[in-house]
């Protein structure tokens, strides 16, 4: 009964608070706090460690969701930016908030440590809402998505070490060894991945030669229960662990993930209106007023790290200018780990001292947070103009990991097999890798793919109903391919395309010649990339799309108009 008087009070007081237009978050974390005034019989705040064994499942669900988001092949090219700035959330955001509660608020290193690790975490959840409803895409997207599921991953190793840095002594907190606790955490973060990975596998094996298809949703509950559970039993981190079997499961077998987001999705709002319902009722209300100038510190101090690791990170990656002015401020949301790292500080007994300031201050700035993270999310969106292009493109299949900067080869064969390869590195195709590189040889022998002006566009036919596909290698220096117009090839395009899909392979060569032919600027520009990351803004920018990146809509609503 008091369970479902916390669902069914979650989810009213959200529906009611999202009229005045706040986000649901914010009404599941507000009704908490009027249930804990209420002071309902088996909901009072001494009784809450009953409800543990539910928020501990929601808080392994989302921690098994960021990890799924690690993805290696679909991080490919993305990979210097993203650890950059898992690098500098972890030690700019973290410092800022430190000294400014230390030094500012008057908290003890102890307290500071933990909060600055609850800072470092985002908002995944709510980001996504955000970009949907904002039907945003591009290369800032692309990157405020993934560096947002990879931070909360950093939030969550740096509060495993935090937590290893402190111990009790007598009436306050000091520091272990410096050295004894780092190899602790280094123990810690190497025992985790080996339990979720273990859990990962285990289900992967049960999913090949026992479990039928329609129980990998049902599968994925127990990868999260087990990694969790066998967490708590040998004295893991539950959170690492849950994070690591999702890791572990989407670069194992990404597929499978896509079948246990479907599984849980329709459930998860009910698992996180009682999530953050719980989160609220954790939240002393008569702490927050005297504690007011504190939580206010603590959510400037954090957007401050935010902007400053962000912007630092972008800048040593080269980064085009509108992703370093805006994704700290696109990071300001405060989500469900953040929650989840409070609550165990919470469930923590050798903790209890900092339980009051970190729930409160935690919670309270989170609240803030979700007031006013969303508007800043969309404020980035749209400053970069990447709202409302969500619509497919004629170039839509070369994303960022199907970019190669620096292409070197001493003949068209090394160049296609260099193409090749990073074309299976980042997507599962129907043909072997063998038999792929075969036919697009034959063809190039054939019959040569030089364009002219620099652009070579060795291609291969797939079977019917597989989608369309290539890499893009670009070489700054150019190679000498004995082109016919005798200039070096600075673009390789290396396309496959199924067989019915004809008309649109050649409104691809038929773009691109146009672009390269017509516009020397542009041709300047792609051919000497800095990166990846710049060659893909080239390539979808706004105003290089009447060019050749034009929406797919459009043409066709001008071919039925003609």
């Amino acid at each position: 009964m008091s369970m479902a008087i916390v669902l069914l009070a979650g989810i009213v007081g959200a529906e009611l608070l999202a009229r005045l237009k706040l986000p649901k978050v914010t009404g599941w974390i507000i009704t908490g706090i009027a249930l804990r005034a209420a002071s309902i019989p088996g909901l009072r705040p001494e009784e809450l460690n009953r409800f543990i064994p539910f928020t501990d499942f929601v808080l392994g669900y989302i921690a098994f969701t960021v990890g799924t988001a690690f993805h290696l092949a679909s991080l490919r090219n993305a990979g210097k930016r993203l650890g950059l700035l898992m690098l500098t959330e972890a030690t700019l955001t973290t410092l800022v908030v430190v000294l400014a509660l230390t030094w500012i608020g008057g908290q003890s290193l102890a307290v500071s440590l933990i909060l600055g690790a609850v800072a470092v975490a985002g908002a995944p959840g709510t980001t996504m809402i955000v970009v949907r409803e904002a039907r945003a895409k591009g290369l800032f997207v692309k990157t405020l998505i993934a560096g947002v599921a990879l931070i909360d991953v950093i939030a969550v190793i740096f509060f495993a070490m935090g937590l290893s840095l402190v111990k009790q002594e007598g009436s306050g907190m000091t520091l272990h060894n410096i050295g004894h606790a780092l190899g602790s955490a280094a123990r810690q973060l190497g025992l985790a991945l080996l339990v979720g990975g273990a859990a990962a596998a285990g289900a992967l094996a049960l999913a090949r030669r026992v479990v039928s298809p329609a129980f990998v949703g049902p599968l994925a509950v127990v990868v999260i229960m087990g990694a969790w559970g066998t967490g708590k039993l040998t004295g893991v981190s539950s959170i690492l662990a849950c994070t690591f079997a999702g890791m572990a499961l989407t670069n194992l077998r990404h597929d499978t993930t896509r079948a246990v987001e479907a599984y849980l999705h329709p459930i998860g709002n009910l698992l996180f209106a009682g999530f953050y319902t719980f989160a609220g009722m954790r939240l002393n209300f008569g702490l927050v007023l005297p504690m007011v100038g504190l939580v206010l510190l603590f959510f400037a101090a954090r957007l401050v790290g935010k902007v400053a690791s962000s912007a630092t990170a972008m800048t040593i990656a080269q980064m085009p200018a509108m992703v370093r002015r805006y994704l700290g401020v696109a990071l300001l949301p405060h989500g469900g780990v953040a929650v989840g790292l409070i609550l165990l500080v919470e469930e923590t007994e050798s903790l209890a001292y900092m339980h009051d300031v970190v729930a409160t201050v935690g919670l309270a700035a989170l609240a803030i947070n979700q007031l006013l993270g969303p508007s800043a999310t969309r404020f980035a969106l749209d400053r970069t103009g990447e709202t409302s292009l969500d619509r497919p493109r004629l170039l839509d299949f070369l994303s960022e990991q199907h970019i190669l900067v620096g292409l070197r080869a001493k003949s068209k064969a090394e160049a296609i097999e260099t193409l090749t390869k990073q074309l299976y590195a980042t997507a599962d195709q129907s043909i072997a890798q063998a038999d792929f590189l075969d036919e697009a040889l034959r063809r190039e022998e054939e019959e040569a793919t030089c364009l002219g002006e620099g652009f070579m566009v060795p291609h291969v036919s797939l079977p019917d109903g597989e989608e369309i596909t290539g890499v893009l290698g670009i070489s700054n220096e150019g190679l000498d391919f004995d082109a016919p117009d005798g200039k070096k090839v600075h673009a390789v395009l290396l396309l496959a395309t199924p067989e019915a899909d004809r008309k649109r392979h050649l409104e691809i060569l038929a773009a691109f010649a146009r672009a390269i032919t017509r516009d020397p600027a542009l041709r300047e520009q792609l051919y000497h990339a800095r990166n990846a990351a710049h060659a893909y803004q080239i390539l979808h920018a706004e105003d290089g799309a009447e060019h050749f990146n034009y929406f797919l809509d459009e043409t066709m609503a001008r071919s039925m108009s003609r």
